[in-house]
């Protein structure tokens, strides 16, 4: 739970830096407009009257400009990449995000301790015997109190059995720790092919719309281009995200089926001891 926690205040710390970034940059964007402004009221005083009656209106379009916030800016570009497509999108990210986050926090919780466990089982078979090792191990949450759980229930059958058991049943755990990282990696997959798509759609639409118009408009290519490229980051931009949730997945669960394997080894050294004082 600690190490949970500590995640879960770094992503707070990152959330609460990229907040103070974008309002830093805000205010030095509001202040770059503010000198500009300044800079357009000396100039306009000795230009003529036709560009003192443009200068207000580019002073409000900067002004409007400047103003936006980064909630602001991602709506905007969410509609000019195109609803249709941008939804996939987003839908993707959040499916692979809640998908990645429950992965997260059930390897955190999976997490235990082996060295205490494995000290506690040994005390408690050397004071109450088998039973007192298979309590010590119901009342310990993870993967590794469940193995230790089996091999010790099977203890009366002998030690090839045990290990048999162990094995068997380290299997089940892994699959369990690997559930859902197959539809993590269908999303990272999918986010940039649907964004791929809403390019060549845009491309598609700015060509229909030269067809159209008769002759090669800078602003009809513009507007289709920009439309697909949109498309295109966000896709990229998801996959990114859900990549490194899902490499830390996978290391995740490396480590802990490392410390299975090693702790199940420590187990069978410690029942060889037991059964040779019985």
């Amino acid at each position: 739970m600690k190490k949970l926690f500590a995640l879960i205040a770094v992503f707070g710390m990152l959330s609460f830096g990229a907040s103070v970034v974008a309002f830093a940059q805000e205010q030095d964007t509001t202040q770059a407009a503010t000198e500009q402004a300044a800079t357009d009221s000396v100039t306009q005083a000795q230009a003529q009257s036709s560009d003192l009656t443009a200068d207000p209106v580019e002073q409000a379009a900067a002004k409007a400009e400047s103003g936006k916030s980064l909630h602001s800016m991602l709506k905007q570009y969410f509609i000019q990449g195109g609803p249709s497509f941008m939804a996939f999108v987003l839908i993707a990210l959040i499916l692979g995000l809640a998908l990645a986050i429950e992965r997260v926090l059930y390897l955190n919780l999976a997490t235990t301790n082996t060295k205490k466990l494995l000290a506690n089982v040994e005390d408690a078979l050397n004071s109450g015997g088998v039973e007192a090792a298979k309590e010590v191990c119901r009342n310990t949450r993870g993967p590794v109190a469940s193995i230790f759980y089996q091999g010790l229930d099977r203890f009366d059958e002998g030690i090839d059995v045990v290990e048999k058991s162990i094995v068997s049943y380290g299997g089940v755990q892994a699959g369990l720790l690997e559930k859902g990282l197959s539809w993590i990696a269908l999303f990272i997959a999918l986010a940039p092919m649907l964004g791929f798509m809403g390019t060549v759609i845009g491309m598609i639409s700015a060509f229909d719309a030269i067809q159209v118009a008769g002759d090669i408009s800078p602003s009809l290519v513009a507007g289709g281009i920009k439309v697909a490229l949109i498309t295109t980051v966000t896709g990229l931009i998801v996959a990114i995200i859900l990549q490194i949730f899902y490499n830390y997945c996978v290391a995740k669960i490396d480590s802990i089926i490392n410390s299975m394997e090693d702790a199940s080894i420590s187990l069978l050294d410690l029942l060889v001891k037991h059964n040779l004082k019985k």
